[in-house]
């Protein structure tokens, strides 16, 4: 069977695979802490679990309209109004089977053969991966742990040219838990105004923050007509297996998006959705407890890293990762990261896994008990030793 070529230029997301690897030596009798894949450890809360039930049992089992319930798209709307400050309207919204294909889509309506886009990296290996699949041009724009992993804004205003059309933002940020600054998104907002590119704002991990304030792109002057807002349920209400997110976006833009919903996964699941209502309408309890453990959790993982030969971590403001720094310890990021997995049983990510410039780096979820992350990093000290040496 031939393969197209355009599959050679589709990348993957590595901690699937490093979570495959770890399964398998689990098969073997072996112990594995896992630290790769960034998936609250929470359940999903009762009220929203039964939602889905009560869905279910009326009959909710049937196609819907692809853009998504017109329930949801509502709720949505008057969610995203009420945390960004800005009106959105049902037909601003676009409901997907998780957050991934708002990426996906979004790139594949926008982007043209030797179109630029500019992303963050280390930055989810997904907006890569889809800009190389269209035929794009990926304009990576360094993260700097001296600033707090923000973007090097000199960069990112040098690398600006005619043929940008989306730059990429995702703040509280993943792999390095790090928040992009209001002065920082004043300049990347006033950038895309005065050239009229298109935003995509991906702030999945909204909730997520420990430290300062939540600043929406989305709510800037000149911004709503010219940005794509991606968020989901995924993480906020620990719904990573019922894959539902949504985008937000000008309408003329939603009714692409949807046809490419048509041609692709039809419409999301009815009962998914609807427990998606019961979500952003029920008690919010459940979100800040969980947040507040991550935060403590948080703290005990930064203080343990820097307690490790070789190994330097700043506290990230934003998501349920750690990034530290190992380049104190001579060996690549990779090295590092398979000698963790194969002689300490801790499963942890690469620096590289998002991007040339996460060399140096490795990236630990603390969605694990207390417990665990201790046991891991009992763990990783005689691995580090041994390679410090």
């Amino acid at each position: 069977m031939e393969i197209a070529t355009r599959m050679s230029r589709l990348g993957t997301e590595s901690a699937f695979e490093v979570l495959a690897r770890a399964r398998a030596l689990e098969r073997q009798g072996r112990e594995i802490i896992h630290l790769e894949i960034g998936e609250p450890d929470f359940d999903t809360p009762v009220h929203i679990r039964d939602a889905a039930k009560r869905a279910l049992d009326e009959g909710a089992t049937h196609y819907g309209p692809a853009a998504g319930l017109p329930e949801l798209r509502e709720a949505i709307a008057k969610h995203v109004g009420e945390t960004r400050g800005v009106p959105v309207s049902p037909e601003d919204v676009v409901v997907t089977p998780g957050g991934k294909p708002i990426m996906f889509f979004t790139i594949l309506a926008l982007i043209n053969a030797g179109d630029e886009v500019i992303y963050p990296n280390p930055g989810f290996p997904i907006y890569e991966s889809v800009v190389n699949f269209v035929g794009g041009v990926p304009v990576p724009i360094p993260l700097r742990e001296a600033s707090g992993f923000g973007f090097d804004m000199d960069e990112f205003e040098r690398r600006l040219s005619p043929r940008t059309k989306l730059i990429v933002i995702n703040s509280p940020q993943n792999p390095t838990g790090g928040v992009l600054e209001r002065a920082q998104l004043e300049r990347i907002a006033a950038a895309a105004v005065e050239r009229n590119i298109t935003i995509l704002t991906d702030e999945i991990y909204r909730e997520f923050l420990y430290d300062g304030e939540f600043v929406s792109l989305f709510g800037f002057p000149g911004v709503r007509e010219r940005a794509v807002l991606l968020d989901g349920f995924s993480k906020t209400y620990a719904m990573t297996g019922w894959r539902l997110g949504y985008g937000v976006m000008p309408a003329a833009l939603a009714d692409h998006v949807t046809r490419l919903m048509v041609n692709s996964a039809s419409c999301t699941a009815s009962f998914v959705q609807l427990a998606g209502v019961a979500a952003l309408h029920g008690d919010q309890t459940s979100v800040a407890r969980m947040v507040e453990e991550f935060k403590r959790r948080r703290d005990l993982v930064v203080d343990g890293l820097n307690g490790l030969p070789g190994v330097s971590c700043i506290k990230p403001r934003g998501a349920f990762y750690a990034f530290p720094n190992v380049s104190r310890i001579g060996r690549p990021s990779g090295e590092i990261a398979e000698r963790l997995l194969t002689d300490g049983g801790v499963a942890v990510l690469p620096g590289t896994a998002f991007g040339a410039h996460g060399e140096g780096y490795l990236r630990l979820s603390y969605a694990n008990s207390e417990a665990n992350l201790r046991a891991a990093l009992e763990r990783m000290r005689p691995v580090l030793e041994k390679l410090a040496r």
